[in-house]
């Protein structure tokens, strides 16, 4: 895998000289792929690098919360837990602002409640405020803005907002979702070119300079290119445009992630999971207790979230939010006035491609496989971060230390037969209509090449004459 991609005269042929034809119809489209791994890695390497640092730094900060926010999140060990109504009640005389918008019961003997207000003044319309209780004393602990559904708090807010967006908003979005567009792209380019080498050459015990560069580039890249295929895979599925395209080939297929019915009694009113509650103390009805109870009874074990009714003929929806393996993700619905089971829907019910989306999501971020998923993670940006650096020297040694090289040649595409140059551009049109960040900077690239390959033909044509 290579960001900036190495040149010497034993991989980058002259375009224009023909392929030996006992090299096979496939041979000509290695120069055409090193020519795309240059441009994509001279252009788009540093939007991978901001990528890659700030992805780094969000996948430790699943630890760094822990730490920086233990008070808030664990207590001393005690006898018996109070009802979680009572523990409401504490959040609510704390912080009356607002409404109740979800409750998650303590996950573990030492974990805190979390009670979530949302239409609190001064916390961001999308985040919630986190109240948290201690579920033994109902004392509060504190209280803090929370975003998203791994209850993330400010200071992994922060980071992953810096890594989706650079806080700049759904604009900020473009920038992730170029680099996820191209990640693949430059993975698998990496990987043909260092296959198709002679064996000799991909060694990187004694060599030096610029042969020492290319085989710790490679070496690394190869290792760690499914890494960053599967990296640019997720990421696209919860991207601006790539993402609703994908959203959309779902739901065509019928493979979109299903919701639990909301209707209290069958109405009008279904799929509000994920609503606000309508009250203020998020009590409908039976109540809380007898609404956990009823959860239970259907077995939905911790960690779970209990959201009130969004209105007077909406349900109560308790949903396991598990997200480490293996996952909860088990939901029901509860009528608040007679706290039976309206509807319920199974995790091992989603069809095969929400599953495979929702796994994929939680691997991306970090919370699938826990401490080691994170530290997984970390050393694919990590080795991204050195692949991006190493390409750019790559680069500079072809310059002779004292300048940026020269791209490859250009016309590689010429020398690939028709039978295969069509069905490939065909392949590649499509893929660019769903991923269009990825479509649109390789028509850019094209352009820029055709008028480059122009004005060096014309200044050609004058020097002759």
């Amino acid at each position: 895998m290579s960001t900036a991609p190495p040149t010497t005269t034993d991989e980058a042929p002259q375009a224009a000289a023909p392929a030996p034809k006992s090299r096979g119809p496939w041979a000509p489209l290695r120069p055409l792929i090193l020519r795309l791994h240059f441009y994509a890695g001279v252009f788009v390497a540093p939007f991978l690098l901001v990528a890659a640092a700030t992805g780094f730094l969000y996948a430790g900060a699943f630890q760094a919360e822990k730490l920086v926010y233990s008070h808030e999140m664990t207590v001393p060990v005690g006898d018996t837990s109070l009802p979680i109504s009572e523990q409401v009640d504490a959040a609510r005389k704390a912080y009356p602002e607002g409404t109740v918008s979800a409750v998650r019961p303590s996950p573990e003997d030492d974990a805190t409640t979390r009670v979530m207000l949302s239409g609190v003044k001064g916390v961001d319309a999308t985040h919630t405020l986190a109240v948290f209780v201690d579920p033994y004393t109902g004392k509060v602990r504190g209280a803090l803005e929370q975003y998203g559904s791994t209850g993330a708090l400010p200071l992994r807010t922060w980071i992953d907002e810096f890594h989706r967006d650079l806080h700049l908003g759904e604009n900020g979005r473009l920038y992730s979702e170029l680099a996820a567009s191209w990640l693949w792209v430059i993975a698998g380019g990496g990987l043909v070119l260092w296959f198709s080498r002679r064996r000799a050459l991909r060694k990187v015990r004694g060599t030096v300079g610029r042969r020492r560069t290319l085989g710790l580039h490679g070496t690394v890249g190869v290792w760690a290119a499914v890494g960053f295929i599967f990296l640019s895979a997720t990421g696209l599925t919860w991207s601006t445009y790539a993402g609703a395209n994908i959203d959309v080939l779902r739901t065509s297929l019928g493979q979109a992630t299903p919701s639990v019915s909301a209707a209290a009694s069958g109405g009008e009113h279904a799929g509000h999971d994920t609503a606000s509650g309508a009250g203020g103390d998020g009590e409908h009805g039976v109540g809380l207790d007898k609404i956990l109870a009823a959860a239970r009874a259907e077995g939905l074990g911790d960690p779970v979230e209990i959201v009130p009714p969004a209105d007077a003929s909406s349900a109560y929806v308790v949903k396991q939010v598990q997200r480490s393996w293996p996952e909860k993700q088990d939901a029901v619905a509860i009528d608040p006035t007679t706290g039976e089971v309206t509807d319920v829907l199974r995790f091992d019910d989603h069809p095969l491609l929400a599953k495979l989306t929702r796994w994929g999501i939680d691997l991306h971020t970090g919370v699938l496989f826990g401490l080691v998923n994170q530290l997984a993670l970390m050393l694919l940006a990590g080795s991204l971060i050195l692949l991006i650096v190493w390409g750019y020297r790559m680069w500079w040694q072809r310059g002779r230390g004292s300048a940026f090289g020269r791209p490859i040649p250009r016309g590689a595409w010429a020398q690939v037969p028709p039978y295969v140059l069509v069905p490939l551009m065909a392949a590649v049109a499509v893929v660019a209509y769903f991923v269009p960040l990825l479509g649109i900077p390789l028509a850019g690239f094209l352009v820029v090449d055709v008028v480059l390959g122009e004005i060096a033909h014309r200044r050609g044509r004058r020097a002759a004459a």
